[in-house]
């Protein structure tokens, strides 16, 4: 998970008002494990981030995605979820068939659109971001798979034409 634009509106007071609402909707799937991909894993401590979260939710909270360094611009489209795999491939798991899905800002930032819940970076996480996360992690409780050809939240673009 990304923390601008998620936790909380992009270029706002870095309050994390919305990660409650995301904490609640985690609360619901004693599976489901949190992993850090915010440019903030690169400005502090895990001690730091950790304090973020509530503290139920902290042992959760296991880890953050390695930091890439792109050679070139066109490296950067993806780059997240590129880091994302790594981070599985270290910790023993097939980026391919596990279950994951990114909540961020920035859709450039992830290739695999079926797994991404892409939020409005001026509201950050709001109530239909939850529900769509819900129905996403009821889908891997399920065994099921997403469909890759389904957005899991509509764009900032959707959601002003709709």
């Amino acid at each position: 998970m990304d923390f601008d634009g998620v936790t909380h509106p992009w270029g706002e007071v870095e309050d994390f008002r919305c990660l409650p609402l995301i904490e609640s909707v985690v609360r619901e799937f004693e599976e489901v494990r949190v992993v850090i991909s915010s440019d903030w894993r690169m400005l502090f401590s895990m001690q730091k981030l950790l304090a973020r979260f509530a503290e139920d939710i902290r042992e959760r909270v296991v880890g953050a995605t390695p930091h890439m360094l792109p050679k070139s611009g066109a490296e950067l489209h993806g780059l997240r979820e590129r880091e994302a795999m790594l981070w599985l491939a270290q910790h023993d798991a097939d980026g391919r068939n596990a279950a994951w899905c990114a909540i961020d800002d920035a859709p450039g930032n992830w290739m695999t659109r079926s797994r991404l819940l892409l939020t409005d970076f001026k509201r950050g996480f709001i109530e239909e971001d939850a529900i769509a996360l819900r129905r996403t992690l009821q889908t891997f409780s399920d065994g099921l798979e997403l469909c890759p050809d389904i957005r899991l939240a509509p764009s900032l673009w959707e959601r002003n034409i709709a």
